[in-house]
């Protein structure tokens, strides 16, 4: 019965993140791809919008609706919202009628407690999975960016996403090394929040700092300085203002959080067997996540380390695509069954 239900299964891989969340179908790829919101009525916790339609509600409801990210630093702070979430993305993308209900496989980050990692499970049993198994974030990572991990040689992911950021050196199919922090994009953003607000009295909100870092963040001095004009409100008059920032300022504004990350990579390769050391250096780092995404960051990385570095292709779907690859990869023997996670008993 076990064998019929895996052929008529639906095998699901989510990369349940702190900004967005990707959902893999097998035999149709990446079919969702949304902020990681919920807009709920205040009184009655009834669902009004998930997804891109929320985001654009965050800080303009009005006082009968609350829009609400449920996950906080790589983890679920908000358990009934979440299960609501998963479950409005997975009737969105399966037919209503399961005959069969699917297997979920769910990207973690190592850094999460037992407690964090059943809530995770707890949530995508309650959307209704047959089958969950959560499987750390970077591992994930290698399958989807199609990295041998089952070959005796070290490799090196960074996978860097809105709230945790995870530093693994792999080999034969098993993390060697793993380091994590919960520090991400929305690290990025609150720095720079933090920057406009000091050294200009501007208070701008969440949506500006991301879209600010997008258009002209850097990580990595430029040829060109770019600049582009902000809008918020004047700390001390309390009156909307305008201005303009350029592309300098934002990185210097950026400093802390990515120090902070360059520390942990080089932690990770102090802590790396010198045999898989020299894979690394020879085959170099590949990034994965949202992160990677902020111009001149691997060249920055590659300068620390002296290690080449890659960014991978999609580096934002490698989680999804890894997680939802992850029964045919242990089907086949790539990665074995028990590797870190295993299924909730």
């Amino acid at each position: 019965m076990g064998r019929l239900a895996d052929a008529f299964s639906s095998d699901i891989g989510i990369d349940l993140g702190t900004c967005n969340t990707l959902i893999y179908v097998k035999g149709k790829g990446i079919v969702i791809s949304e902020p990681s919101v919920v807009a709920i009525e205040r009184g009655t916790r009834k669902v009004v919008a998930v997804g891109v339609e929320a985001k654009r509600m965050l800080w303009k409801t009005p006082g009968d609706i609350i829009a609400i990210r449920p996950l906080r630093d790589g983890v679920i702070a908000d358990l009934e919202t979440t299960e609501k979430m998963i479950r409005y993305f997975i009737n969105k993308v399966l037919p209503r009628r399961w005959f069969v209900k699917p297997r979920m496989v769910i990207g973690v980050p190592t850094c999460i407690t037992e407690v964090e990692r059943r809530a995770v499970e707890e949530s995508a049993y309650k959307a209704g999975a047959r089958e969950v198994r959560v499987i750390a974030e970077s591992l994930a990572a290698a399958i989807g960016a199609k990295i041998p991990i089952n070959e005796p040689a070290g490799h090196m992911i960074i996978d860097i996403g809105g709230g945790t950021t995870e530093i693994s050196v792999i080999s034969l199919g098993g993390m060697v090394v793993t380091n994590a922090i919960r520090l991400g994009g929305d690290e990025f953003d609150e720095a720079i929040i933090k920057h406009v607000r000091n050294v200009h009295n501007l208070i701008i909100g969440e949506q500006t700092a991301e879209n600010l870092k997008i258009t002209i963040g850097n990580a990595y001095p430029e040829k060109t300085i770019e600049k582009m004009e902000i809008k918020g409100t004047d700390a001390i008059t309390g009156l909307p203002r305008r201005l303009e920032i350029d592309s300098v300022e934002v990185r210097e504004a950026l400093q802390e959080p990515i120090n902070a990350v360059n520390e942990e990579i080089k932690r990770t390769l102090g802590q790396t067997p010198p045999e898989l050391a020299a894979d690394i250096v020879e085959r170099g780092i590949v990034m994965t996540g949202g992160g990677s995404l902020l111009k001149g960051f691997p060249k920055l990385i590659s300068k620390e380390t002296g290690v080449p570095v890659i960014l991978a292709e999609n580096p934002m779907l490698c989680v999804a695509i890894g997680a939802g690859q992850y029964f045919e990869q242990t089907k086949r023997g790539i990665v074995p069954s028990d590797s870190l996670y295993g299924n909730l008993d």
